[in-house]
């Protein structure tokens, strides 16, 4: 038996267990120290703690890939993944650590596995069926001596298979095969550096980074901490808006924290569901330590389990399992906020505890925090049940001032997107309940600045509220970029670049940061600059409808009408609202391209599906096209009908060819902005 303890890890979906126990006796029986855990620790409460001590010590890890796995069941491994996962970026490169098995037919290709594990050859073992070769390979890895025979030294992996140096070389091994495997291991890095090396930077590269010039980075302030979403632990997967909401609120009271840098939301977050490890995600963000935890959610019950992890060294600064009655949700996060900042030898300040987002009726943050949720995803129907969920919350507790403000917002985005003017007013009421309700709170007023600004065009009423909200909170992302907007929309435009730019600064990983002010960019006719915002957006979040629609109207100014054509036609229309953005836009290049036939085509499509939803749009494309009594008389409509996109009129670029028209300065003075 090796002198290593417990020098494999072995790591199975529970819905494996007998596979896994065939691997872990086949293992034993050659002499192998394999930590299996379905009769030691599966679920305890110092869980965390052992699996991470164990995974830190282990030689080898071995996950169990399969169907179960693939389709990301229930079941602890996952977390276990990713621990393994940062260890492997700090072992180095000649030495294996990772080996992953397939226990039945689950392509590498389609398999949802860390990055690590599609770095190595799979060996296939269907059903756990483990031959004695498998055993001596891993012993071999071990640098531990085992007897050999012909079935063991028998190739279990296709011929050609690259095989690591041992994890741990012992004296045993023969420097012939220690010079063999270094050269294999120096051939195979050079491949994958090959393969895997960053692009050569183009021209557009450049410029991207030429959007924000990159000074000398400034060293991570120890005091700086990100919050990562935290990993959804329970049966139902829908429960993975509370794994959210829990995370955000532990940022929002971290945040509070004199001499605490907190990486903002949408940054932390951008990390979701992707195998970065913590040194690469610390490193991203600026940061020297990072939050994480997982969260299972069983009936009435609820377990947290939370670790601060400082990003240089992996060493864990605390780390915590919290097993609670749900009624006391609010106690934990208190308790893990208070935790992390005694580890890094801060205070709270006295009353930090506690936040808006709260309810003296746990229920009822439950349904806040699925409005919250369904309200970022951002599509009509998402925006229905955003509504549903914080009316709702409302429902269980009547003075949920956060609810009110999140029900402003989410009846406003759907009624502005379905034309349902009712709604709107529903909104205002919304806001003007959730000012009332907390009239300390930033996220009242900024919602009723941007409904006094976007409905009742009351531009001074929405001015002071933004200016409480940022007296209140002068560093809330959302706020600025709204603030930017508000900005943009009364024609003061360096003033709405610059909110904008501080936006994307604090905010560094939000694509709808990059979005605003790319838009306040090229309506000030900064093309270069707008172009290379945009991208940034693009490359957070590629397929969004409202980037691809920015990128395309850059292209229009720019006088590349092909361009625009190209990136309108990849706008996927989910729903009428969309389906007459693209084809508007798609209108306007074909004009420019000189296509009258198509350009009529696709806008004739845009009147007879989605003239509700879509007539300031509508407007865009025949001002565009020149044809100003047109554009008028669907202006005429977007106002009757409250359309949220004439907030944009004064400094829309698409409606250039109007601003010399009496008309234009008459529509201008309707919704108060000729100032």
């Amino acid at each position: 038996m090796t002198d290593t303890s417990k020098a494999v890890f072995l790591s199975y979906a529970s819905q494996d267990s007998e596979a896994a126990s065939r691997v872990c006796e086949a293992l034993r029986a050659a002499g192998i120290e394999v930590w299996f855990d379905r009769s030691e620790l599966r679920g305890g409460d110092a869980w965390d703690q052992k699996i991470r001590r164990e995974i830190r010590d282990c030689a080898l890890f071995i996950p169990l890939v399969s169907a179960n796995t693939a389709a990301r069941v229930e079941g602890y491994f996952r977390l276990e993944w990713s621990i393994a996962e940062q260890r492997s970026h700090m072992i180095a490169r000649n030495k294996a650590f990772i080996v992953p098995v397939c226990i039945d037919v689950t392509p590498e290709s389609g398999a949802d596995v860390p990055e690590s594990f599609q770095r190595v050859q799979w060996t296939r073992l269907p059903g756990g069926d483990t031959p004695p070769a498998f055993a001596a390979r891993i012993a071999a890895l071990l640098g531990a001596p085992v007897a050999a025979s012909a079935s063991m030294t028998a190739p279990i992996t296709p011929p050609g298979e690259v095989r690591a140096a041992a994890a741990k070389p012992t004296s045993r091994i023969r420097f012939a095969a220690i010079a063999l495997a270094t050269l294999v291991v120096v051939g195979l890095a050079f491949v994958v550096f090959e393969r895997f090396q960053l692009p050569k930077q183009t021209p557009t590269d450049r410029r991207v980074a030429a959007v924000v010039p990159a000074p000398a980075v400034p060293a991570v302030p120890e005091k700086s901490v990100a919050v990562l979403p935290f990993v959804n632990m329970s049966a139902d997967k829908e429960q993975e808006y509370f794994a959210d909401g829990l995370a955000e609120e532990l940022l929002d009271l971290l945040a509070k924290t004199p001499g605490l840098h907190v990486v903002a939301r949408t940054s932390s977050f951008s990390f979701k569901g992707k195998s970065d490890d913590i040194p690469t995600i610390a490193s991203k963000l600026k940061v020297a330590n990072i939050l994480e935890g997982s969260v299972r959610k069983s009936g009435s019950r609820l377990r947290v389990t939370t670790q601060l992890v400082r990003a240089v060294d992996g060493e864990h600064l605390w780390s915590e399992t919290y097993d609670r009655e749900m009624k006391d949700i609010f106690k934990v996060q208190d308790e893990i906020a208070a935790a992390v900042v005694a580890a890094l030898k801060l205070k709270l300040v006295p009353g930090q505890n506690g936040s808006p987002r709260r309810s003296t009726n746990p229920d009822a943050y439950f349904q806040y925090l699925l409005g919250e949720q369904s309200f970022i995803r951002g599509s009509d129907e998402d925006y229905r049940r955003s509504v549903a969920a914080y009316r709702q919350a409302i429902a269980l507790d009547p003075n949920y001032a956060a609810a009110y403000a999140g029900l402003a917002m989410s009846e406003f985005y759907l009624s502005d997107s379905i034309g349902d003017s009712a709604g709107l007013d529903r909104a205002m009421a919304a806001a003007e309940r959730a000012v009332a309700l907390a009239p300390d709170q930033p996220t009242g007023y900024a919602a009723r600045g941007d409904l006094r600004g976007d409905i009742a065009w009351d531009w001074a009423g929405a001015q002071a509220d933004f200016a409480k909200a940022l007296e209140l909170d002068p560093s809330d992302p959302f706020v600025l970029r709204r603030y930017s907007i508000l900005l943009f929309s009364l024609g003061r435009l360096p003033e709405a670049i610059t909110a904008a730019r501080k936006v994307s600064e604090i905010d560094p990983f939000s694509a709808p940061a990059w979005r605003t002010f790319s838009e306040a960019l090229y309506t000030n006719g900064e093309i270069p600059a707008a172009r290379e915002a945009i991208h940034r957006s693009l490359a957070i979040d590629p397929a969004n409808p409202q980037a691809l629609r920015d990128l395309g109207t850059i292209e229009l100014l720019d006088h590349r009408p092909a361009e625009a054509l190209a990136v309108f036609q990849k706008i996927i229309p989910d729903d009428l609202s969309l389906l007459g953005v693209r084809a508007t836009n798609i209108a306007m290049a074909e004009h420019s391209l000189g296509h009258a036939r198509e350009s009529q085509q696709a806008l004739d499509e845009a009147i007879a599906k989605s003239a509700q939803m879509s007539a300031y749009q509508i407007a865009e494309a025949y001002a565009w096209r020149g044809e100003k009594d047109k554009a008028f008389e669907w202006l005429d409509r977007a106002y009757r009908q409250r359309d949220g996109g004439q907030t944009q009129l004064k400094t829309d670029p698409l409606f250039a060819s109007l601003q010399s028209d009496p008309r234009f300065k008459a529509m201008l003075r309707k919704i108060n902005l000729l100032q």
